[in-house]
């Protein structure tokens, strides 16, 4: 009986301190189930609302423009295919549009020689409204020309074929020529001199001749136009007499030195010297 009564009491000891220790944490016992007491719902309560990230659209793709892909037509001519030493020579290229047949209107073409194992630029150009252009130029040494247009947005770079231009060098009396007319370059003009440390223009050619190549011309400009052969312009070389004239009397007299140059005794108080052609009022005459 007695040991019935302690097993009693101590049940009741128990439980009535499972309820102390559930009040003073602030929870309830009930049928089994801890429930949160106000401690616990307010701090449920105070807990943030977290919201949710707006839905940011992606930029919409913008597509590149289709590459250019037309390959121009580029076509090359010649005015001639050989020229004597100092001579020009046109060339001219054409830039079409293969798909359309029609002319490339805009852009650059430069003219180019081979020269040291590499194309080498001498001009460069806009194309006309026609879709060409011209180009003029001289060559000291025979070789390849060709075109190249730069490219533009409408249409890729392209270039020419090569065309051969083959130059004619002056014979060898030319050549001995040249080398005489250099030797008395720096000599004093004087009024009816005839060398070899003075020269008037007529002179300074008759001694020149005459020295180099053992050919006799007369002291007057007007009366050696009249020796040798006569020779076009575009077909002069090195070594040739070029008589500048008033109508057709000739008043002054020089030896051509190719590449648009000439030796001559120009006047009074000038020296003898190397100078450019300054007059297309002129004949040529081949005297060698």
């Amino acid at each position: 009986m007695h040991g019935l009564l302690s097993s009693g009491r101590h049940r009741r000891v128990s439980s009535v301190g499972t309820g102390k220790l559930a009040l003073k944490l602030g929870l309830c016992v009930c049928a089994g189930q801890l429930i949160a007491g106000p401690a616990f719902a307010q701090a449920a309560q105070a807990a943030p609302v977290v919201q949710a990230a707006p839905v940011v659209q992606a930029a919409p793709v913008v597509q590149a423009p289709a590459a250019v892909t037309v390959t121009p037509r580029v076509t090359e001519s010649i005015n001639t295919r050989t020229v004597n030493l100092g001579a020009s020579v046109k060339v001219t290229a054409k830039v079409v549009n293969p798909a359309t047949g029609k002319a490339v209107t805009s852009g650059t073409v430069r003219l180019q020689a081979w020269r040291h194992n590499a194309w080498q630029t001498w001009q460069t150009k806009k194309l006309a409204k026609s879709g060409s252009v011209t180009f003029t130029s001289k060559s000291g040494t025979s070789g390849y020309y060709r075109t190249f247009f730069t490219g533009t947005s409408e249409a890729k770079a392209k270039a020419s074929d090569g065309i051969k231009v083959t130059v004619k060098r002056s014979s060898s009396k030319g050549a001995r020529v040249i080398a005489e007319a250099k030797r008395h370059v720096g000599s004093m003009y004087k009024f009816g001199a005839v060398g070899p440390s003075r020269f008037d223009c007529s002179g300074y050619t008759m001694y020149v001749y005459r020295k180099a190549v053992g050919k006799s011309l007369p002291h007057k400009a007007n009366l050696q136009q009249k020796y040798g052969k006569a020779v076009s312009k575009g077909s002069k070389q090195a070594g040739d007499l070029i008589v500048f004239r008033s109508g057709s009397y000739g008043t002054h007299v020089a030896i051509y030195a190719g590449g648009g140059y000439m030796y001559a005794a120009p006047h009074s108080g000038a020296r003898v010297k190397k100078e450019k052609i300054y007059s297309s009022s002129y004949v040529v005459r081949r005297l060698v």
